[in-house]
């Protein structure tokens, strides 16, 4: 995967720094990695607003589940993140809530214990790895996968398979990795779409525009 860092330079000119995961603290962060599966960030923001400043390991350990379940209603599956909330909550529990404690474990030992977590897949245990707790593990997602298969890279078939090939090819870099992957969503949303809107797009000269 020649060329992932002229890649990034392309987009970071395009679109400027993305300051990607948008978060207060690094729970909310781990909270937002649950709340964003299977649907938009706005309807995360909604969730998150719904918090508000209960928003804390306490507060979810503590709650009821069913009022829980309510105040994350606009994420969707509500009942079933609510029990991921729990469970990713109970994980944090082990590491008294301290970000600095958990963050001196090794990362894959972390990566072991979130993917034990219900509800945890390698997409949301990478996202918590790299932005919560500074880990140099790269993010894949549809957009990722969407993106490099149209400029012309040669997919793998699995998640791990193209994370760790995107992890040989640039530098183990937590600032690097969170703003490659912020920039990839940038242009998924702008140019990348499932029906790409290629005028003006800043890869367009190298994109070979595979369906």
């Amino acid at each position: 995967m020649n060329g992932l860092h002229e890649l990034y330079n392309t987009l970071l000119n395009a679109y400027g720094q993305r300051n990607w995961w948008p978060a207060k603290t690094p729970f909310e962060m781990m909270v937002g990695a649950i709340l964003t599966q299977n649907t938009t960030w706005t309807n995360v923001e909604k969730a998150l607003v719904n918090l508000g400043d209960r928003l804390s390991p306490t507060f979810i350990a503590g709650v009821d589940l069913g009022e829980l379940a309510q105040l994350i209603r606009s994420s969707g599956y509500y009942n079933q993140k609510a029990v991921k909330l729990k469970a990713l909550t109970q994980w944090y529990a082990g590491y008294g809530y301290n970000i600095e404690k958990a963050a001196a474990s090794d990362g894959e030992v972390l990566r072991t214990e979130l993917l034990a977590v219900k509800g945890v897949g390698r997409e949301t245990a990478d996202s918590i790895l790299l932005y919560a707790l500074n880990k140099p593990f790269f993010v894949v997602d549809t957009y990722t996968k969407r993106i490099l298969h149209r400029i012309g890279y040669d997919i793998p078939g699995t998640y791990d398979g193209l994370r760790l090939e995107i992890e040989e090819n640039l530098p183990r870099d937590v600032y690097l990795y969170g703003e490659f992957h912020g920039l990839i969503v940038e242009h998924a949303k702008r140019h990348c779409k499932k029906k790409p809107s290629c005028e003006g797009c800043p890869v367009e000269s190298v994109c070979r525009q595979r369906s």
